[in-house]
C-alpha cells in the first residue's frame, strides 16, 4: 500500500484506520495571539494534547488537519502535540484560506500582477507537497483552498487554479471548504474539471450544511466525495438533520462518496480568547460527538457498520491512496 505523509513521518495509508477528515487542532492568528495577554503556549498545548488523547481512546487514529495560511498555521506547534499523543496521526495540509482576496505577499506577484509572473503560490504549494514546511521537515499531504458566500471572487479563483495546478504536478487531493447554502460546490467542481482536476480526489468540504438530496446527489455523482463535516455545529445544520441525510445517501448507494468530520479545533479564537465562548454557541462541537453521540444515531436509522467503515476508514485511505 502506498504511503502517506503525518506530521510525524509517512505512514501507510492501510494503518490509518479510523479518519476524521476535516479538524483542526488550532484556529489561531498569529498576529492576534502574540499581540494579546490571553495566550498562554503552555497551557493551550497542554490542553490540545488532552483533547487529542481523549479523541485517540475513543478509537480515531487518524485526524486530517486543513489548517492553512489564512487559518494560522504553525506546524512546530503541531510537532508538540503530535509528539505526546502517540498511536493518532495528524496529516497536515497547504493551500490558502481567503474568501475574497488573495493575501499581500501574493497580490503583486502573479499572473496579471505588477509583477507579472507564473503565479508563486503554485511553487510554494507543491515545495510544502515534496519538500516540506518550512525548516520542519513535514510534508503537506493534501490541498486546501475555500469558496464561501462571495463565491468565485477573483481573488479565490486565483487560489482554486494555483491548487488546481499544484494538484496536477503532484497528484496530491484537495478539500475545498464550501459554502452549501449557495451551492458553492457547483462551480468548484465546474473549474476545477476545466482545470484537469481528478474529481474523485476531492472532498467538498460542508456538503453536510446542507440537506437537499439532489445538491449532495449531483456533487457526488460527479466522484467527488462529500464532507459531512460540521458535527456538533447546530447553528448551521441540527445534528438529526445531518444524520438524516447521510442515511438517505447512503441508501441511495453513496456510502462509498462521504467522509465524516467535526470542524472541531482544541481552540478557534474566531469568538475571541475565552473558549467558553464556543462551548455556549456549539454544546456538541467537539471531537467526540461522533463517537458518543453521531454513530448511534446513524445506526439507529439504518446505516450498516460496513457502511460506517467505508466513510470514516475506506474512503479516507482511497482519497490518501490514488494517484
Amino acid at each position: 500500500m502506498p504511503a502517506v505523509e503525518t506530521v510525524r513521518g509517512p505512514v501507510d495509508v492501510a494503518d490509518l484506520g479510523r479518519t476524521l477528515m476535516h479538524e483542526h487542532v488550532f484556529v489561531v492568528s498569529a498576529e492576534y495571539a502574540a499581540n494579546g495577554a490571553w495566550w498562554d503556549e503552555e497551557e493551550r498545548v497542554a490542553d490540545a494534547v488532552a483533547r487529542l488523547r481523549e479523541l485517540r481512546d475513543l478509537g480515531v487514529t487518524t485526524i486530517a488537519d486543513p489548517t492553512v495560511w489564512g487559518l494560522g498555521r504553525y506546524v512546530p506547534r503541531i510537532q508538540r502535540i503530535a509528539e505526546q499523543v502517540p498511536g493518532l496521526n495528524i496529516i497536515v495540509a497547504t493551500g490558502l484560506y481567503t474568501y475574497n482576496d488573495v493575501p499581500f505577499p501574493y497580490l503583486h506577484r502573479g499572473p496579471g500582477a505588477l509583477l507579472d509572473m507564473p503565479d508563486p503560490m503554485v511553487g510554494d504549494f507543491v515545495r510544502d507537497l515534496t519538500e516540506g514546511i518550512g525548516d520542519t521537515g513535514v510534508k503537506a499531504a493534501f490541498l486546501k483552498c475555500a469558496v464561501d458566500a462571495p463565491g468565485l471572487t477573483p481573488g479565490v479563483e486565483r487560489v482554486l487554479r494555483a491548487v488546481a495546478a499544484a494538484h496536477r504536478e503532484t497528484g496530491a487531493p484537495i478539500t475545498v471548504h464550501t459554502h452549501s447554502p449557495s451551492e458553492a460546490g457547483r462551480p468548484v467542481l465546474d473549474l476545477l474539471r476545466a482545470e484537469g482536476v481528478d474529481l474523485t480526489r476531492v472532498v467538498v468540504g460542508h456538503a453536510g450544511d446542507s440537506n437537499d438530496l439532489d445538491y449532495l446527489a449531483a456533487l457526488a455523482d460527479t466522484g467527488a466525495i462529500l464532507g459531512m463535516d460540521r458535527f456538533g455545529l447546530d447553528v448551521l445544520n441540527p445534528t438529526p438533520d445531518r444524520v438524516a441525510t447521510i442515511a438517505a445517501l447512503c441508501e441511495r448507494g453513496y456510502a462509498d462518496r462521504m467522509v465524516l468530520s467535526h470542524d472541531a479545533s482544541c481552540f478557534i479564537d474566531w469568538f475571541g480568547p475565552d473558549p467558553e465562548n464556543v462551548r455556549k454557541l456549539a454544546p456538541n462541537w467537539h471531537y467526540r460527538h461522533i463517537s458518543d453521540d453521531v454513530l448511534p444515531a446513524l445506526r439507529a436509522a439504518g446505516v450498516t457498520d460496513a457502511q460506517i467503515d467505508q466513510m470514516l476508514v475506506g474512503n479516507p485511505r482511497r482519497y490518501f491512496s490514488a494517484r
